[in-house]
């Protein structure tokens, strides 16, 4: 139950801090750092017990790639969930306590708007997604990497989001969509689906990229 616990806090500080930064600043560069920043020290934080993943997408490449089983899957994604909703629901509150307008200013939710089409921003987050995942299996898997992982993810997290932030808002990770989605409604709810599915696909997509080019065994 621990490592469930784990995974729910390491995720409502992922949303809380890095959509927190989102709307707090209008920043990208400090939404990618922030985002960045809080791999890095969740890593540190829970690491030892869950694994760091606060991401469904991660936990499905770990399951593909066999280092978790079926039931530490779902539980995973479901804590992981309610990990997000706890972080924007914090959010939600503490915007909504004073004179900003919520509904306008939201809370970081993933859109791709008019710039782009649903086809490329699923393309976009299917890519970040595969480029990010597939540095947590090498740096994981990698006696020689493992001890700096947090700092490698985080690195991979931040670069990420700098191209993704102004396409797609970045998601790469379908709870941290969830929630904000859920909760503002309107188009990024309707849009939500890119940002689970896009993800999901990309991770799985980075699992088998592992087995087939790094794995020995």
């Amino acid at each position: 139950m621990k490592k469930y616990l784990c995974e729910m806090i390491g995720t409502a500080v992922l949303v809380l801090f890095g959509c927190g930064t989102a709307v707090a600043s209008g920043s990208l560069i400090a939404t990618a750092v922030a985002f960045g920043l809080t791999i890095v020290i969740m890593a540190n934080a829970i690491g030892d017990i869950s694994g760091c993943h606060i991401n469904p997408a991660v936990s499905l490449a770990k399951f593909i790639n066999k280092e978790i089983d079926l039931k530490d899957f779902l539980f995973y994604c479901l804590f992981q969930v309610i990990g997000a909703f706890i972080g924007a629901g914090i959010l939600y509150f503490v915007l909504s306590s004073g004179e900003l307008d919520v509904d306008k200013i939201g809370l970081g939710a993933n859109l791709y708007g008019e710039s782009i089409s649903w086809f490329a921003a699923f393309v976009v987050e299917l890519i970040l997604t595969f480029v990010f995942v597939y540095t947590i299996l090498d740096v994981t898997n990698d006696a020689k990497k493992s001890a700096n992982a947090g700092v490698y993810i985080g690195l991979a997290l931040t670069f990420v989001h700098l191209l993704g932030i102004g396409l797609t808002g970045t998601s790469v990770n379908p709870a941290r969509s969830i929630a904000p989605a859920i909760i503002m409604g309107e188009d990024a709810l309707e849009q939500l689906w890119v940002f689970i599915l896009a993800p999901l696909c990309g991770a799985a997509l980075s699992a088998f990229a592992f087995k087939f080019l790094k794995k020995t065994n």
